[in-house]
């Protein structure tokens, strides 16, 4: 499953970083068995009775298995340094960490039921729950054969709470665990590493967790008691909040010879790939001290130009969203702000040849209602969503062209390009309904509709227009078009088909013209996650668009395998299938570093 981006919910003005907040919607989840049983489970902080859901009458019978606990050995069992605190600092800590239990914990938090949306037994059980460190595994059985053009390294990101939950907890809480498969000449190895992102580490030596969870936690008044927790526990020096408070669990892009993982609620982290087929991190990357704030976990990179463009926001102070892009080189231009009434969620966008293209859509972050007891993140019914049109280079925001677009909401936006023929600027997203099912808890089914959406900017007139036929409509969410082609015209998209929601049964190669759909299905109980394309020529942009592999972790709860599927995209058959030595937990963005890549790495 790939549930919708991280917002922030804190600002940099507080704690130099910002929070991220994403609620996915009730989870129908198959359980696995294995999730209970696996020396790679994570015990839960309580044993809650799994509430009911509306689901699909396939998973009504189905029921959630309690996590048990795992011991800490392994490889997630770290030798870690004790905080160097001084006497002061010890007493601080001792008497903070007891007013949370017996305050937070044990009083503020166990007058509210957990929501689905925060309960632990449901957000990271079965094939969602948290697994250990895997040092590399190499020669990988293989069935089939895999393609000679595939030369490199696949790698996922995802989230994986190194803590058993001490309160409320959201799969998007969970620390940035990498997923790596290296595939040269025809063989596999496959390891996965936790990113050792500053809040891990401090964490990681004191012991627990100590900073809030943007979801799981910071909602109502407990909410607020736990950032109040969280402000003291920095102003005693208990926990430095000013090295970032990112989990770096959503995005990964290649960029200037560097792997960059990202989540909206900091800078991003560079982790390097060894000659091994092991990840290391090296650290949060700042692009040589001229990233100053957070970036999103969807920056775009140019095939043409091989520059990448990315958007950063704040939920608390002006300006609420800014702009900016990097040459090839890794050199920032200036940021632009873009005018925008308030905080906007904001996790994706669009470029085109010559444009950027910036929703500003309807959920939005109020953070009065923490006071009255409800969540920061609000589903604004009165507000129309509308998409920004910016000529890319431009120095500031008085170009920039507004198109209102009605009963539209994109979490991801697959591709954009500019009609020539009308003057329009062609935008291809997943438009979803209703948006606040994300958010907030409904009893309606959520539907992700692929659209096109035609925004005229001469006369501020829009379309918004599903491209499967009603009688081939599925939920399509999370993948790509030909990465050669971002910004141009494109025939095909590759996207997962997230049925029975949230759960991905397939992926689907989409004809953008004609609304043609090939399914690739994983089979009985076998679900897995977004689908990525690799094209065979890296430069070629001809019109052989799908001559290419899709790659897919897959993983199996009858058998509790996981597996790396090749498909052929041309003819959607399978071409090759790694048999992986341990769990691969459903998780969010990938990408495919090729061999010659690697060996430029910074």
């Amino acid at each position: 499953m790939l549930p919708p981006p991280p917002p922030p919910l804190v600002s940099q003005t507080m704690v130099t970083s910002t929070y991220r907040s994403i609620h996915v919607p009730k989870m129908p989840l198959n359980a696995v068995r294995c999730a209970a049983t696996s020396s790679q489970s994570l015990k839960l902080g309580r044993n809650p009775t799994v509430p009911s859901f509306n689901i699909s009458p396939e998973n009504k019978q189905k029921t959630v298995p309690v996590i048990t606990r795992r011991q800490e050995t392994g490889s997630n069992s770290k030798s870690v340094p004790h905080p160097k605190w001084n006497p002061l600092q010890r007493i601080a800590a001792f008497a903070l960490d007891k007013f949370e239990d017996a305050v937070i914990a044990n009083f503020l938090e166990k007058q509210h039921p957990l929501p689905k949306t925060a309960d632990p037994s449901v957000q990271i059980s079965g094939n969602y729950a948290p697994v250990k460190e895997t040092s590399p595994h190499h020669n990988l059985p293989v069935s089939g054969q895999i393609p000679p053009v595939i030369n490199g390294v696949y790698v996922r990101n995802g989230a994986n709470p190194y803590f058993d939950p001490a309160a409320g907890h959201h799969l998007f809480d969970g620390d940035g665990m990498i997923h790596a498969v290296h595939l040269k000449d025809g063989k596999a190895s496959y390891a996965c590493r936790f990113t050792e992102t500053e809040r891990l580490i401090q964490e990681r030596s004191i012991g627990r967790p100590v900073f809030p969870k943007a979801i799981g936690e910071l909602h109502g008044h407990s909410g607020i008691a736990r950032l109040l927790l969280f402000f003291a526990r920095a102003a005693l020096g208990v926990i430095n909040a000013t090295h970032g408070i990112g989990v770096a669990n959503a995005g990964l892009i290649y960029f200037n010879r560097r792997l960059l993982a990202m989540s909206e609620d900091d800078l991003p982290y560079q982790v390097s790939i060894t000659q091994n087929g092991d990840l290391k991190t090296v650290g949060r990357h700042d692009f040589s001290g001229q990233l100053n704030s957070t970036m999103i976990a969807h920056p775009k990179l140019d095939p043409v130009t091989k520059e990448m463009f990315a958007l950063s926001y704040d939920v608390i102070k002006k300006p609420y969203l800014k702009y900016f892009y990097f040459s090839p080189n890794g050199e920032k231009s200036s940021d632009v702000e873009i005018p925008i009434d308030g905080p906007t969620m904001m996790h994706d966008f669009a470029i085109t040849e010559n444009y950027v293209i910036i929703p500003d859509q309807q959920v939005v972050f109020k953070m009065p209602e923490l006071l009255r007891g409800g969540s920061p993140v609000v589903y604004d019914k009165t507000k129309t969503a509308r998409f920004g049109i910016l000529p890319k280079y431009a120095k500031n925001a008085h170009g920039i062209k507004w198109v209102e677009v009605e009963n539209c909401f994109c979490f991801h936006l697959w591709n954009a390009w500019e009609d020539d023929s009308t003057g329009e600027i062609v935008v291809i997203g997943s438009c979803m309904s209703p948006p606040d099912s994300i958010f907030n808890e409904s009893d309606e089914c959520l539907n992700s509709v692929l659209s096109e959406i035609r925004l005229n900017p001469s006369t501020g007139k829009s379309t918004c227009t599903p491209i499967l036929a009603p009688s081939e409509q599925v939920n399509l969410e999370a993948g790509m078009v030909n990465k050669n082609l971002l910004g141009q015209k494109t025939q095909f998209a590759y996207l997962a088909i997230t049925e029975p929601w949230p759960k991905v049964s397939g992926f689907a190669k989409v004809d953008l013209f004609t609304g043609k759909v090939e399914k690739f299905i994983y089979g009985d109980n076998r679900y897995g996650g977004e689908p990525y394309f690799v094209p065979k020529d890296p430069c070629h942009t001809g019109n052989d668009e799908d001559e290419g592999y899709v790659l897919c972790f897959v993983h199996d709860e009858t058998t509790c395998k996981s597996e790396l599927l090749i498909v052929n995209a041309a003819n959607m058959r399978p071409e090759a299938s790694i048999k992986l030595p341990s769990r691969v937990p459903y998780g969010f963005h990938g990408t495919f570093i090729r061999s010659e890549e690697l060996d430029i790495q910074s």
